[in-house]
Protein backbone atom coordinates (compact mmCIF):
# COMPACT_ATOMS: atom_id res chain seq x y z
CA UNK A 1 0.00 0.00 0.00
CA UNK A 2 1.65 3.70 -0.85
CA UNK A 3 2.25 5.89 1.78
CA UNK A 4 0.31 8.61 2.10
CA UNK A 5 1.70 11.12 4.12
CA UNK A 6 4.29 10.88 1.32
CA UNK A 7 1.84 11.14 -1.78
CA UNK A 8 4.16 13.06 -3.84
CA UNK A 9 6.97 11.06 -4.02
CA UNK A 10 4.82 8.68 -6.42
CA UNK A 11 4.50 8.65 -9.73
CA UNK A 12 1.46 7.10 -12.36
CA UNK A 13 3.77 3.69 -13.54
CA UNK A 14 1.68 0.20 -14.28
CA UNK A 15 0.75 -0.10 -10.42
CA UNK A 16 -0.91 3.65 -10.33
CA UNK A 17 -3.34 5.80 -12.12
CA UNK A 18 -4.57 8.99 -10.83
CA UNK A 19 -7.61 11.37 -11.69
CA UNK A 20 -8.67 14.31 -10.27
CA UNK A 21 -12.43 13.10 -10.40
CA UNK A 22 -13.67 16.68 -9.40
CA UNK A 23 -16.58 16.32 -12.23
CA UNK A 24 -17.42 13.15 -10.86
CA UNK A 25 -16.27 9.41 -12.39
CA UNK A 26 -14.17 9.49 -15.18
CA UNK A 27 -15.48 7.40 -17.84
CA UNK A 28 -11.68 5.85 -18.24
CA UNK A 29 -11.46 4.32 -15.15
CA UNK A 30 -13.29 1.39 -16.32
CA UNK A 31 -10.86 0.93 -18.39
CA UNK A 32 -8.51 1.09 -16.12
CA UNK A 33 -10.01 -1.19 -13.81
CA UNK A 34 -9.78 -3.74 -16.56
CA UNK A 35 -6.67 -3.16 -17.46
CA UNK A 36 -5.33 -3.71 -13.71
CA UNK A 37 -7.34 -7.17 -13.32
CA UNK A 38 -5.99 -8.53 -16.18
CA UNK A 39 -2.49 -7.59 -15.65
CA UNK A 40 -1.08 -7.27 -12.18
CA UNK A 41 -3.11 -5.23 -10.48
CA UNK A 42 -3.10 -1.72 -9.58
CA UNK A 43 -4.21 1.32 -7.59
CA UNK A 44 -6.65 3.91 -8.41
CA UNK A 45 -6.34 7.40 -7.01
CA UNK A 46 -9.75 9.58 -7.71
CA UNK A 47 -9.24 13.07 -5.73
CA UNK A 48 -5.51 13.36 -6.88
CA UNK A 49 -3.66 15.25 -9.71
CA UNK A 50 -0.74 15.14 -11.32
CA UNK A 51 1.89 17.65 -11.56
CA UNK A 52 4.11 19.05 -14.07
CA UNK A 53 6.77 17.34 -12.28
CA UNK A 54 4.30 14.26 -12.81
CA UNK A 55 4.38 14.15 -8.45
CA UNK A 56 0.85 13.35 -7.36
CA UNK A 57 -1.16 15.69 -5.22
CA UNK A 58 -4.49 15.46 -3.36
CA UNK A 59 -7.58 18.04 -4.40
CA UNK A 60 -10.35 17.73 -2.00
CA UNK A 61 -13.50 15.87 -3.67
CA UNK A 62 -16.73 17.74 -2.55
CA UNK A 63 -18.57 14.28 -2.42
CA UNK A 64 -16.68 11.29 -1.94
CA UNK A 65 -19.61 9.10 -0.45
CA UNK A 66 -21.63 9.94 -3.73
CA UNK A 67 -18.69 8.68 -5.55
CA UNK A 68 -18.26 5.38 -3.89
CA UNK A 69 -21.75 4.50 -4.07
CA UNK A 70 -22.06 5.90 -7.68
CA UNK A 71 -18.79 3.30 -8.08
CA UNK A 72 -20.41 0.45 -6.90
CA UNK A 73 -23.75 0.58 -8.89
CA UNK A 74 -21.53 0.41 -12.09
CA UNK A 75 -18.88 -2.10 -10.77
CA UNK A 76 -22.11 -4.35 -9.77
CA UNK A 77 -23.49 -3.73 -13.02
CA UNK A 78 -22.77 -6.62 -15.72
CA UNK A 79 -23.78 -4.89 -18.50
CA UNK A 80 -20.76 -2.34 -17.50
CA UNK A 81 -18.17 -4.38 -15.95
CA UNK A 82 -18.15 -8.19 -16.62
CA UNK A 83 -17.56 -9.20 -12.74
CA UNK A 84 -16.37 -7.41 -10.08
CA UNK A 85 -13.57 -8.95 -8.45
CA UNK A 86 -13.38 -6.75 -5.38
CA UNK A 87 -14.46 -6.36 -1.66
CA UNK A 88 -15.60 -3.21 0.41
CA UNK A 89 -12.24 -3.29 2.00
CA UNK A 90 -10.69 -2.31 -1.43
CA UNK A 91 -12.65 0.72 -1.62
CA UNK A 92 -11.97 3.51 0.92
CA UNK A 93 -12.21 7.26 1.04
CA UNK A 94 -9.00 8.87 2.95
CA UNK A 95 -8.04 12.69 4.40
CA UNK A 96 -4.50 13.48 3.22
CA UNK A 97 -3.67 17.57 4.09
CA UNK A 98 -7.52 17.82 4.74
CA UNK A 99 -8.20 16.34 0.74
CA UNK A 100 -10.92 13.51 0.64
CA UNK A 101 -9.23 11.16 -1.76
CA UNK A 102 -10.68 7.84 -2.98
CA UNK A 103 -8.62 4.77 -2.94
CA UNK A 104 -9.45 1.92 -4.80
CA UNK A 105 -7.01 -1.17 -4.88
CA UNK A 106 -7.60 -3.42 -7.36
CA UNK A 107 -6.24 -7.04 -7.70
CA UNK A 108 -5.29 -8.96 -10.18
CA UNK A 109 -7.97 -11.02 -11.48
CA UNK A 110 -7.47 -14.95 -10.55
CA UNK A 111 -7.47 -16.93 -13.91
CA UNK A 112 -11.47 -17.97 -14.06
CA UNK A 113 -12.49 -13.97 -13.91
CA UNK A 114 -10.29 -13.00 -16.51
CA UNK A 115 -11.11 -11.98 -19.02
CA UNK A 116 -11.87 -8.58 -17.29
CA UNK A 117 -14.01 -6.32 -19.76
CA UNK A 118 -16.40 -3.33 -20.04
CA UNK A 119 -19.35 -2.72 -22.14
CA UNK A 120 -20.57 -6.22 -22.43
CA UNK A 121 -18.28 -7.06 -25.21
CA UNK A 122 -14.65 -8.92 -24.57
CA UNK A 123 -13.09 -8.31 -27.96
CA UNK A 124 -13.52 -4.48 -27.86
CA UNK A 125 -13.74 -3.94 -24.02
CA UNK A 126 -10.85 -6.18 -22.58
CA UNK A 127 -7.52 -3.87 -21.46
CA UNK A 128 -4.26 -4.33 -19.90
CA UNK A 129 -1.54 -2.21 -18.49
CA UNK A 130 1.33 -0.91 -20.59
CA UNK A 131 3.50 1.76 -18.27
CA UNK A 132 1.48 4.41 -17.34
CA UNK A 133 -1.10 3.15 -19.80
CA UNK A 134 -4.14 1.48 -20.64
CA UNK A 135 -4.53 -0.51 -23.95
CA UNK A 136 -6.71 -2.36 -25.61
CA UNK A 137 -6.22 -6.32 -26.15
CA UNK A 138 -6.32 -7.85 -28.92
CA UNK A 139 -7.97 -11.25 -29.92
CA UNK A 140 -5.01 -13.10 -29.28
CA UNK A 141 -4.73 -11.97 -25.93
CA UNK A 142 -8.51 -12.21 -25.22
CA UNK A 143 -8.18 -15.97 -26.67
CA UNK A 144 -5.49 -16.40 -24.26
CA UNK A 145 -7.16 -15.74 -21.13
CA UNK A 146 -10.49 -17.40 -22.44
CA UNK A 147 -8.88 -20.44 -22.94
CA UNK A 148 -6.63 -20.32 -19.08
CA UNK A 149 -10.15 -19.70 -17.55
CA UNK A 150 -11.65 -23.42 -18.05
CA UNK A 151 -11.72 -26.02 -15.64
CA UNK A 152 -10.14 -27.92 -17.73
CA UNK A 153 -6.95 -27.86 -18.73
CA UNK A 154 -5.71 -26.58 -22.37
CA UNK A 155 -4.04 -30.15 -23.05
CA UNK A 156 -6.83 -32.47 -22.20
CA UNK A 157 -9.08 -31.72 -25.30
CA UNK A 158 -9.71 -34.34 -27.82
CA UNK A 159 -8.68 -33.70 -31.48
CA UNK A 160 -11.23 -35.01 -33.58
CA UNK A 161 -9.96 -34.28 -36.62
CA UNK A 162 -6.57 -36.88 -36.49
CA UNK A 163 -5.89 -39.77 -35.78
CA UNK A 164 -3.32 -42.11 -33.81
CA UNK A 165 -0.70 -41.79 -36.60
CA UNK A 166 0.42 -38.86 -35.49
CA UNK A 167 2.59 -40.27 -33.28
CA UNK A 168 6.05 -40.91 -33.51
CA UNK A 169 6.13 -43.98 -31.99
CA UNK A 170 10.18 -44.18 -31.31
CA UNK A 171 9.08 -41.65 -29.01
CA UNK A 172 6.15 -43.84 -27.21
CA UNK A 173 8.20 -47.03 -26.62
CA UNK A 174 11.02 -44.62 -25.03
CA UNK A 175 8.56 -43.43 -22.87
CA UNK A 176 7.35 -46.77 -21.96
CA UNK A 177 10.89 -48.29 -21.38
CA UNK A 178 11.80 -45.07 -19.10
CA UNK A 179 8.29 -45.65 -17.13
CA UNK A 180 9.16 -49.10 -16.79
CA UNK A 181 12.68 -48.68 -15.45
CA UNK A 182 10.92 -45.45 -12.75
CA UNK A 183 7.17 -48.05 -11.81
CA UNK A 184 8.23 -51.29 -12.36
CA UNK A 185 5.25 -54.10 -13.06
CA UNK A 186 3.03 -51.05 -13.36
CA UNK A 187 -0.35 -51.98 -14.38
CA UNK A 188 0.03 -50.61 -17.91
CA UNK A 189 3.34 -52.20 -18.23
CA UNK A 190 1.87 -54.98 -20.66
CA UNK A 191 -0.66 -52.91 -22.54
CA UNK A 192 -0.71 -52.67 -26.43
CA UNK A 193 0.26 -48.87 -27.34
CA UNK A 194 -3.01 -47.51 -28.38
CA UNK A 195 -4.43 -48.64 -25.03
CA UNK A 196 -1.44 -47.51 -23.07
CA UNK A 197 -1.67 -44.50 -24.56
CA UNK A 198 -5.58 -44.12 -23.43
CA UNK A 199 -4.87 -44.77 -20.07
CA UNK A 200 -2.30 -42.39 -19.88
CA UNK A 201 -4.41 -39.23 -21.65
CA UNK A 202 -2.36 -39.76 -24.83
CA UNK A 203 -5.62 -40.66 -26.56
CA UNK A 204 -9.53 -40.15 -26.00
CA UNK A 205 -12.64 -41.18 -27.20
CA UNK A 206 -14.28 -38.28 -29.65
CA UNK A 207 -17.92 -37.93 -30.17
CA UNK A 208 -17.91 -40.29 -33.10
CA UNK A 209 -16.54 -43.32 -30.82
CA UNK A 210 -13.45 -43.69 -32.36
CA UNK A 211 -10.07 -43.30 -30.30
CA UNK A 212 -8.41 -39.70 -31.32
CA UNK A 213 -5.12 -37.84 -29.59
CA UNK A 214 -5.44 -35.67 -26.90
CA UNK A 215 -3.37 -31.95 -27.42
CA UNK A 216 -1.24 -33.63 -24.75
CA UNK A 217 -0.48 -36.71 -26.71
CA UNK A 218 -0.25 -34.65 -29.57
CA UNK A 219 2.46 -31.83 -27.50
CA UNK A 220 4.43 -35.09 -25.76
CA UNK A 221 4.41 -38.02 -28.65
CA UNK A 222 3.74 -36.78 -31.82
CA UNK A 223 5.69 -35.58 -34.83
CA UNK A 224 6.51 -31.73 -35.53
CA UNK A 225 4.73 -31.40 -38.68
CA UNK A 226 1.50 -33.02 -37.07
CA UNK A 227 1.59 -31.28 -34.42
CA UNK A 228 1.49 -27.76 -36.17
CA UNK A 229 -1.49 -28.23 -37.64
CA UNK A 230 -3.44 -27.79 -34.73
CA UNK A 231 -0.48 -25.24 -33.07
CA UNK A 232 0.36 -23.19 -35.93
CA UNK A 233 2.68 -20.89 -33.42
CA UNK A 234 4.73 -24.19 -32.06
CA UNK A 235 8.14 -23.83 -32.14
CA UNK A 236 10.83 -25.39 -29.45
CA UNK A 237 14.27 -23.49 -29.84
CA UNK A 238 17.19 -24.76 -27.01
CA UNK A 239 20.50 -22.47 -28.44
CA UNK A 240 23.83 -22.13 -26.57
CA UNK A 241 25.62 -19.44 -26.57
CA UNK A 242 29.20 -20.09 -24.80
CA UNK A 243 31.33 -18.60 -27.37
CA UNK A 244 30.77 -14.47 -27.48
CA UNK A 245 32.33 -14.51 -31.28
CA UNK A 246 28.79 -16.87 -32.43
CA UNK A 247 25.87 -16.21 -32.09
CA UNK A 248 25.13 -20.21 -30.67
CA UNK A 249 27.74 -22.62 -30.82
CA UNK A 250 24.90 -25.06 -30.85
CA UNK A 251 21.49 -25.11 -31.45
CA UNK A 252 18.29 -27.75 -30.99
CA UNK A 253 14.96 -27.14 -32.97
CA UNK A 254 11.40 -28.47 -33.08
CA UNK A 255 11.09 -27.67 -37.02
CA UNK A 256 14.64 -29.50 -37.77
CA UNK A 257 13.08 -32.47 -39.55
CA UNK A 258 16.01 -35.11 -38.65
CA UNK A 259 14.25 -35.51 -35.01
CA UNK A 260 10.13 -36.23 -34.31
CA UNK A 261 10.04 -32.29 -32.87
CA UNK A 262 8.17 -33.46 -29.99
CA UNK A 263 8.15 -32.13 -26.60
CA UNK A 264 9.22 -35.56 -24.69
CA UNK A 265 12.28 -35.89 -26.99
CA UNK A 266 13.19 -32.10 -26.44
CA UNK A 267 13.31 -32.37 -23.13
CA UNK A 268 15.88 -35.05 -22.82
CA UNK A 269 18.00 -34.05 -25.80
CA UNK A 270 17.83 -30.30 -23.96
CA UNK A 271 18.54 -31.86 -20.58
CA UNK A 272 21.49 -33.52 -21.14
CA UNK A 273 23.13 -30.61 -22.85
CA UNK A 274 22.11 -28.03 -19.76
CA UNK A 275 23.75 -30.54 -16.96
CA UNK A 276 26.85 -31.85 -19.19
CA UNK A 277 28.87 -29.77 -17.19
CA UNK A 278 27.76 -30.07 -13.74
CA UNK A 279 30.54 -32.41 -11.92
CA UNK A 280 28.81 -35.43 -10.22
CA UNK A 281 30.28 -36.14 -6.04
CA UNK A 282 31.35 -40.34 -5.70
CA UNK A 283 28.59 -41.49 -3.97
CA UNK A 284 27.25 -45.19 -3.53
CA UNK A 285 23.93 -46.04 -2.28
CA UNK A 286 22.58 -49.07 -2.24
CA UNK A 287 26.13 -51.11 -4.00
CA UNK A 288 25.04 -48.38 -7.20
CA UNK A 289 26.66 -44.87 -7.57
CA UNK A 290 24.34 -42.30 -7.46
CA UNK A 291 25.39 -40.02 -10.86
CA UNK A 292 22.46 -36.73 -9.26
CA UNK A 293 22.90 -33.71 -7.51
CA UNK A 294 20.31 -31.16 -6.16
CA UNK A 295 21.23 -28.93 -9.08
CA UNK A 296 20.23 -32.04 -11.32
CA UNK A 297 16.88 -32.14 -9.77
CA UNK A 298 16.27 -28.35 -9.86
CA UNK A 299 17.39 -28.23 -13.06
CA UNK A 300 14.64 -30.96 -14.14
CA UNK A 301 12.07 -28.82 -12.36
CA UNK A 302 12.95 -25.88 -13.81
CA UNK A 303 13.21 -27.70 -17.41
CA UNK A 304 9.50 -29.41 -16.68
CA UNK A 305 7.95 -26.38 -15.50
CA UNK A 306 9.00 -24.40 -18.50
CA UNK A 307 7.05 -27.10 -20.92
CA UNK A 308 3.89 -27.91 -18.91
CA UNK A 309 3.17 -24.46 -18.30
CA UNK A 310 3.69 -23.40 -22.32
CA UNK A 311 0.40 -21.95 -23.85
CA UNK A 312 1.50 -23.57 -27.33
CA UNK A 313 -1.04 -21.22 -29.07
CA UNK A 314 0.86 -18.26 -28.14
CA UNK A 315 3.34 -16.26 -30.02
CA UNK A 316 7.38 -16.59 -30.53
CA UNK A 317 7.61 -20.36 -28.99
CA UNK A 318 9.52 -21.35 -26.47
CA UNK A 319 13.00 -20.65 -25.91
CA UNK A 320 16.31 -22.10 -23.56
CA UNK A 321 19.06 -19.97 -24.06
CA UNK A 322 22.48 -21.59 -22.03
CA UNK A 323 25.37 -19.41 -21.78
CA UNK A 324 28.52 -19.61 -19.87
CA UNK A 325 27.13 -18.01 -16.56
CA UNK A 326 22.88 -18.21 -16.86
CA UNK A 327 20.55 -20.51 -17.98
CA UNK A 328 16.81 -19.13 -19.14
CA UNK A 329 13.99 -20.57 -19.61
CA UNK A 330 11.28 -18.61 -21.62
CA UNK A 331 7.62 -20.06 -22.56
CA UNK A 332 4.55 -18.23 -23.84
CA UNK A 333 1.81 -17.67 -21.55
CA UNK A 334 1.43 -16.27 -18.26
CA UNK A 335 0.89 -16.90 -14.51
CA UNK A 336 -2.05 -19.03 -13.71
CA UNK A 337 -1.19 -18.06 -9.86
CA UNK A 338 0.56 -14.93 -8.28
CA UNK A 339 4.50 -15.31 -8.82
CA UNK A 340 5.00 -14.96 -5.00
CA UNK A 341 2.62 -17.90 -4.29
CA UNK A 342 3.98 -19.84 -6.79
CA UNK A 343 7.55 -18.93 -4.96
CA UNK A 344 6.33 -19.84 -1.75
CA UNK A 345 4.84 -23.50 -2.97
CA UNK A 346 2.01 -25.67 -1.95
CA UNK A 347 -0.19 -24.62 -4.76
CA UNK A 348 -0.03 -26.17 -7.69
CA UNK A 349 -1.88 -24.80 -11.30
CA UNK A 350 -0.16 -26.00 -14.64
CA UNK A 351 -1.75 -24.62 -17.75
CA UNK A 352 -0.87 -28.46 -18.97
CA UNK A 353 -1.70 -30.92 -16.60
CA UNK A 354 -2.16 -33.86 -18.35
CA UNK A 355 1.38 -33.51 -19.60
CA UNK A 356 2.50 -32.83 -16.09
CA UNK A 357 0.92 -36.36 -15.03
CA UNK A 358 3.02 -37.71 -18.13
CA UNK A 359 6.12 -36.43 -16.98
CA UNK A 360 5.35 -37.53 -13.34
CA UNK A 361 5.08 -41.06 -13.77
CA UNK A 362 8.36 -41.02 -15.44
CA UNK A 363 9.58 -39.02 -12.18
CA UNK A 364 9.98 -35.66 -13.53
CA UNK A 365 8.26 -32.73 -12.38
CA UNK A 366 6.23 -32.15 -9.11
CA UNK A 367 2.29 -31.83 -8.94
CA UNK A 368 2.61 -30.21 -4.77
CA UNK A 369 3.55 -26.60 -6.07
CA UNK A 370 7.35 -28.00 -4.90
CA UNK A 371 9.61 -27.26 -7.76
CA UNK A 372 9.97 -23.74 -7.80
CA UNK A 373 10.95 -23.11 -4.24
CA UNK A 374 13.00 -25.81 -4.04
CA UNK A 375 14.91 -24.27 -7.30
CA UNK A 376 15.37 -21.33 -5.12
CA UNK A 377 16.54 -23.15 -2.82
CA UNK A 378 19.16 -25.08 -4.15
CA UNK A 379 20.55 -21.94 -5.57
CA UNK A 380 20.85 -20.87 -2.74
CA UNK A 381 22.50 -23.36 -1.08
CA UNK A 382 24.89 -23.52 -4.17
CA UNK A 383 26.12 -19.82 -3.36
CA UNK A 384 24.64 -18.73 -6.79
CA UNK A 385 22.63 -15.31 -7.30
CA UNK A 386 18.81 -15.69 -6.63
CA UNK A 387 16.41 -16.63 -9.35
CA UNK A 388 14.68 -14.31 -11.23
CA UNK A 389 11.26 -14.81 -12.37
CA UNK A 390 9.78 -12.18 -15.09
CA UNK A 391 6.67 -11.90 -16.28
CA UNK A 392 6.28 -10.38 -19.65
CA UNK A 393 3.06 -9.17 -21.61
CA UNK A 394 2.36 -8.21 -25.38
CA UNK A 395 2.66 -11.36 -25.81
CA UNK A 396 2.72 -12.94 -22.56
CA UNK A 397 5.53 -14.29 -21.53
CA UNK A 398 7.34 -16.10 -18.43
CA UNK A 399 10.80 -16.18 -18.37
CA UNK A 400 12.91 -18.04 -15.01
CA UNK A 401 17.06 -17.18 -15.17
CA UNK A 402 18.61 -18.91 -13.48
CA UNK A 403 22.65 -17.42 -13.08
CA UNK A 404 25.74 -19.10 -12.25
CA UNK A 405 29.62 -18.55 -12.30
CA UNK A 406 30.13 -21.83 -13.51
CA UNK A 407 27.57 -24.91 -13.60
CA UNK A 408 28.55 -27.44 -11.26
CA UNK A 409 31.91 -25.20 -9.86
CA UNK A 410 30.66 -24.50 -5.70
CA UNK A 411 33.98 -23.23 -5.16
CA UNK A 412 34.16 -20.90 -8.07
CA UNK A 413 30.42 -19.73 -6.83
CA UNK A 414 31.53 -19.37 -3.67
CA UNK A 415 34.46 -17.26 -4.47
CA UNK A 416 32.08 -14.46 -6.09
CA UNK A 417 29.89 -14.59 -3.06
CA UNK A 418 32.37 -12.29 -1.23
CA UNK A 419 31.13 -9.11 0.16
CA UNK A 420 31.72 -6.90 -2.71
CA UNK A 421 30.34 -9.18 -5.57
CA UNK A 422 27.33 -10.28 -3.16
CA UNK A 423 26.55 -6.32 -3.19
CA UNK A 424 26.24 -5.93 -6.68
CA UNK A 425 24.10 -9.15 -7.56
CA UNK A 426 21.41 -7.69 -4.82
CA UNK A 427 21.60 -4.46 -6.14
CA UNK A 428 21.24 -5.93 -9.64
CA UNK A 429 18.18 -8.15 -7.80
CA UNK A 430 16.79 -5.12 -6.84
CA UNK A 431 16.88 -3.11 -10.04
CA UNK A 432 14.90 -6.44 -11.21
CA UNK A 433 11.90 -6.24 -8.87
CA UNK A 434 11.62 -2.77 -9.41
CA UNK A 435 11.50 -3.20 -13.20
CA UNK A 436 9.39 -6.09 -12.81
CA UNK A 437 6.27 -3.72 -10.94
CA UNK A 438 6.93 -0.74 -13.01
CA UNK A 439 6.61 -1.45 -17.05
CA UNK A 440 9.29 1.01 -17.79
CA UNK A 441 11.45 3.41 -15.51
CA UNK A 442 13.83 5.92 -16.04
CA UNK A 443 17.15 6.30 -15.07
CA UNK A 444 16.72 8.85 -12.00
CA UNK A 445 13.54 6.73 -10.96
CA UNK A 446 15.54 3.52 -10.57
CA UNK A 447 18.32 5.49 -8.66
CA UNK A 448 16.61 6.57 -6.00
CA UNK A 449 14.65 3.15 -5.64
CA UNK A 450 18.02 1.07 -4.79
CA UNK A 451 19.30 4.27 -2.64
CA UNK A 452 23.45 4.69 -4.96
CA UNK A 453 24.50 7.17 -6.71
CA UNK A 454 23.85 7.48 -10.36
CA UNK A 455 27.24 6.63 -11.57
CA UNK A 456 27.02 3.56 -9.57
CA UNK A 457 23.66 2.31 -11.01
CA UNK A 458 24.36 2.81 -14.26
CA UNK A 459 27.38 0.53 -14.15
CA UNK A 460 24.87 -2.11 -12.93
CA UNK A 461 22.17 -1.11 -15.59
CA UNK A 462 24.94 -1.71 -18.10
CA UNK A 463 25.86 -5.02 -16.81
CA UNK A 464 21.83 -6.03 -17.16
CA UNK A 465 21.47 -4.74 -20.73
CA UNK A 466 24.63 -7.27 -21.64
CA UNK A 467 23.58 -10.23 -20.02
CA UNK A 468 20.15 -9.29 -21.90
CA UNK A 469 17.87 -8.88 -19.10
CA UNK A 470 17.13 -5.04 -19.61
CA UNK A 471 16.57 -3.46 -22.40
CA UNK A 472 17.25 0.74 -23.05
CA UNK A 473 14.81 2.41 -25.03
CA UNK A 474 15.25 6.37 -25.72
CA UNK A 475 18.24 8.79 -25.85
CA UNK A 476 19.18 11.48 -23.42
CA UNK A 477 16.43 13.16 -20.92
CA UNK A 478 13.92 10.73 -22.62
CA UNK A 479 15.76 7.09 -22.20
CA UNK A 480 13.84 4.80 -19.97
CA UNK A 481 14.68 0.71 -19.17
CA UNK A 482 12.14 -2.13 -19.32
CA UNK A 483 12.42 -5.95 -18.55
CA UNK A 484 13.21 -7.67 -21.93
CA UNK A 485 10.08 -9.44 -22.76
Amino acid sequence: MLDFENLEKYRENNRIEAKKALGGLPHSIWETYSAFANTLGGILLLGVEEHEDRSLHPVDLPDPERLVKEFWDIVNNPQKVSTNILTSRDVTIRQIDGCHIIVIVVPRAHRYDRPVYVEGNPMTGTYRRNGEGDYRCTKEEVFAMTRDASARTQDMQVLEEMDTDVFCYDSVHSYRMRMKYARPGHVWEDLEDIDFLFRLGAVGRGADGRLHPTAAGLLMFGYEYEIVREYPMYFLDYQEQLDDSARWTDRIVSSSGDWSGNVYDFYFRVYNRIVQDIKVPFRIENGSRVDDTPVHTALREALANCLVNADYYGHQGLVIIRKKDQITFSNPGGFRIEIDVARSGGISDPRNSAMLKMFNLIDIGERAGSGIPNIYHVWESQGWKEPAIIEGFEPERITLALSVEKIGDKKSAIKIGDKKSAIKENMKTQIIEFLTDHSTAKMSEITESIGLKSSRTRDYMRELISEGIVVAEGANRNRTYRLKA
